[in-house]
C-alpha cells in the first residue's frame, strides 16, 4: 500500500456517513470530541460565569446570616475547632488543659469562649483520628477572625459557597446549558444538610468540596483528552496504539483534589478508586470512537498508566504533604504515642460493663513503634524516619476505627442503608424548655419554646433524588449516557462503603458526600424531561412545568425548615410542625 493509499484510508475512517431519522448528518467522532463550550459566543461565556458567581454570592450570604449562633461549641466542633486552633498555634495537635481560668467549675470550652484561648495546651501530642486538611482550613478562619464561633465556622461557609460555583460549572459543562448548571447550583444551595454543614466547623463539608472539585476536573479532562485525541487523529496518528498523551493537566488537578479529600477524611479513597476506573472506561471509549481496535486493553496501558500517575501517585504525594506539621514534630509523637493500646492491641477485648467503651485485653506491652528507640537521624534519614513513624501512626488510627468503636453507640447514630430516606437527623445544638416569659417566646402559658440546630436534609430534594438516581441507572446502562454514570458512580462510591461499618456509630451527615451526585442526577433528569430541542413542544412544556415545580417545592421546603437549621425560636407546636416523624426527634 502506497503512502497516498494509507492517507486516503485514514480519511475514510474519519468520514461520517450516518444520518438521523430526519436526514440530518450525524457529526463525526472527531467533531463530537471537540468541546462545544469552546465555540460559544463571548456573551454566552460571560453569562456562564456571571450567573454561577451571582448564585455563589447568594449562597455565601445565606450562610453568613447568624453564623455565630449558637454561641458555643456545637456537636463535634469541640474536637475540630480546638484541633485547628492547636495546629495554628503549635504546628501540630496538642491535648488541652482541663482548666485555664482558675475556676474549676468552668470546663475548657467555657474558658475558651470567655476569651482564654492561649496557653491552653498540655504540650503533649493528641492522637487525632482524622487527617489535618479540614482542620487547617478551619484554622485559617480562626486566624482571620479569632477563636470564636464565627471564626471557626467561616471556612465552612466559604467551602459551602464554593461548592455551589463548582456545581454550576460542572453541570454546565456536562449539559452545555447555563440554565441547567444554575438549577444544579440552586438545588445544592437549598439543601438543608449542605446548609447546616456550611455553618459548622466539621470536616465533612471540606470533604464534599474536594470530591466535587476532583470530579469536575475529571469531567474537564474527559473533554480535554477526547479533543486532544481527535486532533491527533486528524493528523493520522491512528495506527497501532493510537495517540499517546502523557501529560493531562486536568487529571493532575483531579489528583491534587483527591489528595486533599483523603487528607480530610480517608473515606475519599473509595471515590478515587471508582472514578479512576471510570476514567479508564472513558479513555477506552474515546479510542474506540476513533476506530482503534482493542481500546479497553490498549487504553489500560496508553491511558491507564498516565492516569494512575496523575491520580494515585500525585494524590499520595499531596496527602503526605498535608501531614507536614506532623512530620516536623514526629519526635513528639514517637515520645508520647508510640506505645498506646492501639499499638499493643492483639485482637482481644470486650465491651465495658459500665459504659459503651471497648476494653482491650492481653495487650502486648513490649510493642512500640520501631522508630521510638532509633537514634535521631539527619537529612534524608530523618525524613525517612519521620515517614515511617507516620505510617505506624496510621496503623494505630486504623486500629482505633476498626476495633475500638465496636461497642460504642450514640443517640443520633443511624444506618446508612436508609440515609437517602432521611432516617435519623442529628441534633447538633438545642435549648429546651424556654419559658413564655423569655424574649421572643410566643408560646401559650402552659407550653414552652425551643431553639434547635438540626442536621437534616431538605426532604423534597432527597426523596426526589432517590427517584433521580434510579432513573440515572437506567439512563447510564440503557441509553449509555456517560453523564448519568457520573451521578451513579459518585453516589455509590460515597454511600455503599458505609454499609461495611454500620455496626458502629455513624451519622446521617456523612451523606453530604453523596449530595452532589444526587443533585447531578436530579438536574440531568430535569434536562432529559425538557429535551434537547428549544422549539415549543408538549414534551418541553411538560418538562419545564415538572422541573420548575420541583425547584419551587424545594425552595418552599427550605424556607419552612429554615428555623430548625438556624437556631431560631419556635413554640413547641411550631417545632413539631417541622419534625414530621418520631425518629427525627
Amino acid at each position: 500500500m502506497t503512502a497516498v493509499d494509507e492517507k486516503a484510508r485514514r480519511r475514510e475512517r474519519l468520514v461520517g456517513l450516518s444520518t438521523s431519522a430526519t436526514g440530518t448528518r450525524v457529526p463525526r467522532a472527531v467533531e463530537r470530541a471537540i468541546n462545544p463550550l469552546r465555540r460559544l459566543a463571548l456573551r454566552e461565556k460571560l453569562v456562564g460565569w456571571l450567573a454561577p458567581i451571582g448564585l455563589t454570592l447568594l449562597a455565601f450570604g445565606l450562610r453568613l446570616v447568624g453564623l455565630g449562633n449558637p454561641d458555643r461549641f456545637a456537636f463535634d466542633e469541640t474536637y475540630y475547632a480546638k484541633d485547628a486552633w492547636s495546629l495554628l498555634n503549635n504546628g501540630y495537635i496538642q491535648t488541652y488543659l482541663t482548666d485555664v481560668d482558675g475556676n474549676a467549675k468552668n470546663e475548657i470550652n467555657d474558658d475558651i469562649l470567655a476569651g482564654h484561648a492561649h496557653d491552653v495546651w498540655t504540650g503533649d501530642p493528641s492522637l487525632a483520628v482524622h487527617p489535618d486538611v479540614g482542620k487547617w482550613l478551619i484554622a485559617l478562619g480562626e486566624k482571620a477572625f479569632g477563636m470564636d464561633p464565627f471564626g471557626w465556622r467561616i471556612a465552612s461557609a466559604v467551602a459551602g459557597a464554593l461548592m455551589v460555583l463548582v456545581m454550576c460549572r460542572l453541570v454546565r459543562r456536562m449539559t452545555g446549558s447555563t440554565v441547567l448548571g444554575c438549577i444544579a447550583g440552586l438545588l445544592l444551595m437549598l439543601d438543608g444538610l449542605h446548609f447546616v454543614l456550611s455553618r459548622l466547623a466539621l470536616l465533612d463539608i471540606f470533604l464534599a468540596l474536594f470530591l466535587l472539585c476532583a470530579v469536575a476536573c475529571l469531567v474537564a479532562d474527559r473533554d480535554w483528552h477526547r479533543a486532544r485525541l481527535a486532533r491527533k487523529a486528524v493528523h493520522g496518528q491512528l495506527t497501532g496504539w493510537g495517540p499517546r498523551i502523557l501529560f493531562r493537566p486536568w487529571l493532575l488537578a483531579a489528583g491534587v483534589c483527591f489528595g486533599l479529600a483523603i487528607g480530610t477524611k480517608w473515606t475519599a479513597l473509595y471515590p478515587l478508586a471508582a472514578f479512576g476506573v471510570l476514567c479508564w472506561i472513558w479513555s477506552a471509549g474515546a479510542r474506540r470512537s476513533l476506530g482503534i481496535r482493542w481500546p479497553i486493553a490498549k487504553g489500560a496501558v496508553a491511558d491507564g498508566v498516565p492516569a494512575f500517575l496523575h491520580l494515585v501517585v500525585v494524590g499520595a504525594l499531596v496527602y503526605i504533604a498535608t501531614w507536614g506539621g506532623w512530620l516536623v514534630h514526629a519526635n513528639e509523637y514517637e515520645e508520647h504515642l508510640s506505645a498506646t493500646q492501639y499499638r499493643q492491641y492483639t485482637g482481644h477485648g470486650h465491651c465495658a460493663d459500665d459504659d459503651d467503651s471497648y476494653v482491650a485485653t492481653d495487650l502486648d506491652k513490649s510493642k512500640k513503634w520501631p522508630t521510638a528507640d532509633e537514634k535521631d537521624a539527619h537529612g534524608l534519614g530523618e525524613a525517612w524516619q519521620s515517614l515511617r513513624s507516620l505510617w505506624y501512626y496510621h496503623q494505630d488510627v486504623y486500629t482505633f476505627h476498626t476495633h475500638f468503636l465496636n461497642c460504642s453507640d450514640h443517640f443520633y447514630e443511624s444506618k446508612p442503608s436508609s440515609w437517602l430516606l432521611i432516617n435519623r437527623p442529628v441534633g447538633v445544638a438545642v435549648t429546651n424548655d424556654i419559658a413564655p416569659s423569655e424574649p421572643g417566646c410566643d408560646a401559650p402559658a402552659n407550653s414552652d419554646c425551643i431553639k434547635q440546630v438540626l442536621l437534616i436534609p431538605t426532604p423534597v430534594l432527597w426523596w426526589g433524588g432517590v427517584l433521580a438516581l434510579l432513573f440515572s441507572v437506567v439512563m447510564w446502562i440503557g441509553a449509555r449516557d456517560w453523564r448519568y454514570g457520573v451521578a451513579v458512580v459518585g453516589a455509590l462510591s460515597t454511600w455503599l462503603p458505609w454499609l461495611l461499618y454500620d455496626d458502629r456509630p455513624i451519622f446521617l451527615f456523612y451523606a453530604i458526600a453523596i449530595l452532589p451526585f444526587t443533585v447531578i442526577a436530579l438536574t440531568l433528569s430535569i434536562g432529559t424531561l425538557i429535551g434537547p430541542s428549544r422549539l415549543p413542544s408538549a414534551r418541553r412544556t411538560t418538562g419545564v412545568i415538572v422541573g420548575g415545580a420541583f425547584v419551587i417545592l424545594t425552595l418552599v421546603n427550605f424556607a419552612w425548615f429554615w428555623p430548625i437549621w438556624t437556631n431560631q425560636m419556635l413554640t413547641h407546636s411550631e417545632w413539631l410542625d417541622r419534625v414530621w416523624f418520631s425518629r427525627w426527634v
